[in-house]
């Protein structure tokens, strides 16, 4: 299996691309703007058909280039219910979003809920819900691979906004410490923006989150 970070869009939101030759099929974990130019030739080179899009959540900078893709791939798209009207009317957003951006609504296929789990390049992954950041944030979680896709819950050092509407911090901090922080230490957080980091680093040292 290969794993590609592609930031993208207008604030260079992390796409994570996951392809495996030996099956022919990839799975791409959110849709910032124009990222398909970006992972076009790279499912090129490994041989990969796109067959899945699964979205963290449902805000513009995860979800702009999300109808472009299914356009181009026909790839299933998954996300979580909390979300759904910000991924079926995205217009929602208009009022915190640059008036030049263009939204686009993409339709779900399957809507993830706690606990499920979902099998795609022959791995499974786990989905947990941490809301806090926005209602429908998910991450996706693959003790095989050790690592997790966890959206804009959590970052190196940081967590996700939550002056937004929807978000919660005390929610936030109780998703991070039920859903994250409970992952194996060495488990692999794949943010969405900026460098990864691990459960052990934030346990130990993320400044808003009580350990």
């Amino acid at each position: 299996m290969n794993l590609y970070v592609r930031p993208a869009g207008l604030i260079q939101t992390n796409a994570y691309l996951l392809t495996s030759p030996e099956t022919g099929e990839a799975l791409l974990v959110d849709a910032p703007g124009d990222v398909w130019a970006e992972i076009q030739p790279l499912l090129a080179k490994d041989g990969c058909e796109l067959a899945e899009l699964w979205l963290t959540h449902g805000h513009w900078d995860h979800t702009q280039g999300a109808a472009e893709v299914v356009a181009e791939t026909g790839a299933k798209v998954r996300a979580h219910p909390d979300d759904q009207v910000l991924i079926e009317t995205p217009e929602v957003m208009s009022g915190f979003v640059d008036r030049r951006i263009k939204l686009t609504p993409v339709k779900v296929d399957q809507w993830v809920a706690q606990g499920d789990e979902l099998d795609a390049i022959g791995q499974t992954f786990e989905v947990r819900h941490v809301p806090g950041h926005c209602p429908g944030n998910v991450l996706f979680y693959s003790s095989g691979l050790g690592l997790a896709m966890v959206g804009d819950a959590i970052f190196r050092g940081s967590v996700g906004r939550t002056d937004l509407p929807g978000g919660d911090f005390d929610r936030l901090e109780e998703s991070i410490r039920n859903q994250i922080f409970t992952l194996p230490d060495e488990t692999r957080l794949l943010p969405g923006h900026g460098p990864e980091t691990t459960v052990a680093a934030e346990r130990a040292g993320n400044p808003y989150v009580r350990g």
